[in-house]
């Protein structure tokens, strides 16, 4: 709470050490805050939705795994969390760099004289972010799959459903709940990410970390960083809030606390 207290009542502290609302003024006026705030939303979103799309098929198949068998699989997800996020934000470089692995791979293929650039641009800053939030995703989808009752696609099956029309109409709608919990995390760690936009991003991906990191260390406007880290908290609470008030989210929250 007292780092916390000491943000806040930076944003409201002058260089004189008086109190001023300058801070907040300026954030209303100033183009690049606005700019980089819906750089930001832009970004979590998409990051949101791609991890999404990639961590709901890996925690269908685990639900359909014996436990011992996804017992292993969880901890080979959870691997990544065994390293650092900057040694494998360094690591990307590595890999989707212009002489990177997926680039040398992808000269192998006939007609293919140049590979793609996938550094310093939205697909690096992305491809970062979905391999961190995998995991964010997939638990909380894996929980409300176990959760659900094995008897309704034995029902439908014998009602004449075939694989398709119970998945859309019996497994996804209950899945919901912790596809929202998922999202719902995934978007607010998103809001407050700086590693990863820094080093894979190009200049089109600055995100509000990234510019409270500028004001800070570059032009030393500690009033003007400390406002905008305020209202970044308070984006951050809106949204746990909203992740509390959906069905299994709030013991979610609880969990992460």
């Amino acid at each position: 709470v007292l780092p916390l207290w000491g943000v806040v009542e930076q944003s409201f502290t002058s260089e004189e050490e008086k109190f001023t609302l300058a801070g907040y003024r300026d954030l209303e006026t100033s183009l690049l805050f606005h700019k980089v705030l819906w750089n930001t939303f832009e970004i979590s979103f998409m990051a949101t939705v791609l991890t999404l799309l990639l961590a709901y098929p890996v925690a269908y198949h685990l639900a359909k795994q014996p436990p011992r068998r996804r017992a292993f699989l969880m901890v080979l997800i959870l691997l990544p969390f065994w390293t650092s996020i900057l040694v494998k934000s360094f690591a990307f470089l590595v890999i989707l760099g212009e002489n990177g692995i997926v680039n040398q791979g992808l000269r192998w293929i006939p007609g293919v004289e140049h590979g793609i650039r996938l550094m310093f641009n939205r697909a690096g800053v992305m491809i970062g972010l979905m391999h961190f939030f995998i995991p964010f995703m997939v638990f909380p989808i894996l929980t409300s799959l176990l959760a659900q009752n094995p008897d309704l696609p034995k029902a439908a099956q014998v009602m004449g459903s075939g694989a398709a029309r119970i998945f859309f109409r019996i497994t996804l709608p209950l899945s919901m709940p912790g596809v929202i919990a998922g999202c719902m995390l995934v978007f607010i760690i998103c809001l407050g990410f700086f590693i990863t936009p820094e080093l894979l991003g190009g200049r089109k991906d600055m995100m509000v970390a990234n510019i409270i990191d500028f004001y800070t260390r570059e032009t030393l406007n500690w009033t003007f960083a400390s406002s905008i880290a305020v209202v970044l908290l308070l984006l951050s609470g809106l949204f746990i809030f909203a992740l509390s008030c959906v069905p299994g989210g709030r013991a979610f929250v609880e969990g992460v606390k």
